[in-house]
């Protein structure tokens, strides 16, 4: 079938991004689902800096691709074997499908899963290459196994999650990279809990999931840095105690804290922020890094700040989250109120709209832009 993409050609760190129009909107030849595989009518697709990194190089991956990874759709469309879907379930999409067999899915975590890892950096599906080509018959890699700034997607079965269709579409968008990835941080790396401190470095969309997930969990302090003031404010909204410029946000946590925060969730993608989470955590502190550095930038720190002063880091992917258990129980942290996600969505766009949203992404005034992938999203609300 034909299906309307956003495709990338080549990389682009020229501003502004809606001028030079790194990603054009493309008709392509998307395959039927193969054995393991379903076809979804994208609905919603949030923009992340995930996407933003693969366009202007910081993430490298084989060209030309059809971008989108965080997602949520309607399944139209199931290949051979699929017994767990039928056409009209509503799906969050999941940018790390699961094998179920490598030893890292067998010890309960699947977001680090060795044959999604090579499919993904490949730009192939979990079961086989690439189903996309262009008109002149050239094969277009997906995205992480997903694609979302399209029509229509083609995903391995590991990729979706069902969702109650009550859910609107703009919300559940946001579960399935911002809300695992920062959230998950907190509840499953972190292991946040009442009482315990944290300190949150960055707050677009994945730093304010956190925000989220570290009110949930009880924890308090939760004190939020960002440069931007409107940021700030809005993490005071979601749950933050305190908020703070980078400037002024080591010597107001000590004070809060005692000393320093027990957890600090750095959701950049900076050594010099990560380097600064490891100042802002007390002795016996955990720095948990969710954001994604460009390959080669390392990371120094003082070497006595671990055998002499008891701290952590751990690395965080995917918020250590286990999709088909936390999807749901996301979910119904955001029907109780605890997890008000609806607050991070900043704006719909259409398809055609991709290049000025990721201006806006990259200067830092978006949080979590929807884009209306097939009309699915306005349809609904009218």
């Amino acid at each position: 079938m034909k299906t309307r993409a956003a495709v990338l050609r080549e990389v682009s760190r020229r501003r502004p991004y809606g001028g030079t129009r790194p990603l054009e909107i493309e008709e392509l030849d998307l395959g039927a689902p193969r054995a393991g595989e379903v076809r979804v009518r994208t609905a919603a697709a949030s923009l992340c800096h995930s996407d933003l990194s693969v366009v202007n190089g910081d993430r490298v991956r084989p060209l030309p691709m059809a971008l989108g990874h965080e997602a949520v759709g309607v399944v139209e469309e199931t290949g051979p074997g699929v017994d767990r879907l039928v056409p009209g379930d509503h799906v969050a999409l999941v940018f790390v499908p699961s094998c179920g067999y490598c030893a890292r899915c067998t010890e309960g975590r699947p977001a680090l899963c060795d044959r999604a890892a090579a499919a993904n950096g490949s730009g192939a599906l979990l079961h086989g290459p690439s189903l996309l080509t262009d008109a002149a018959g050239e094969r277009v890699h997906h995205h992480l196994g997903v694609s979302a700034f399209a029509e229509h997607a083609v995903v391995a079965q590991e990729s979706v999650v069902p969702i109650p269709a009550d859910v609107p579409f703009a919300v559940a968008s946001l579960f399935g990279c911002a809300v695992l990835t920062g959230a998950g941080a907190a509840i499953n790396t972190a292991r946040l809990g009442p009482g315990r401190s944290a300190v949150v470095y960055g707050l677009g969309g994945v730093g304010l999931s956190a925000v989220l997930g570290a009110r949930a969990a009880g924890a308090g302090p939760i004190v939020a840095v960002d440069p931007v003031p409107a940021k700030r404010d809005l993490a005071l909204r979601l749950g933050a105690t305190h908020a703070f410029a980078p400037d002024e946000a080591l010597e107001a946590v000590r004070d809060l804290t005692g000393g320093g925060a027990e957890v600090a969730i750095e959701a950049v993608g900076s050594p010099q922020v990560m380097a600064a989470c490891l100042d802002a955590v007390g002795r016996g502190g955990t720095v948990v890094p969710v954001g994604l550095p460009a390959p080669g930038r390392s990371l120094e720190v003082p070497a006595l700040a671990f055998a002499g002063e008891g701290k952590s880091i751990v690395g965080s992917y995917m918020g250590d989250a286990v999709p088909r258990r936390d999807i749901p129980r996301f979910l119904g942290l955001w029907r109780s109120g605890l997890m008000p996600v609806e607050h991070l969505h900043t704006g719909t766009l259409p398809l055609d709209g991709l290049n000025t949203a990721l201006e806006e992404l990259a200067s830092g005034r978006a949080v979590r832009q929807v884009v209306d992938t097939s009309g699915l999203l306005s349809a609904t609300a009218s």
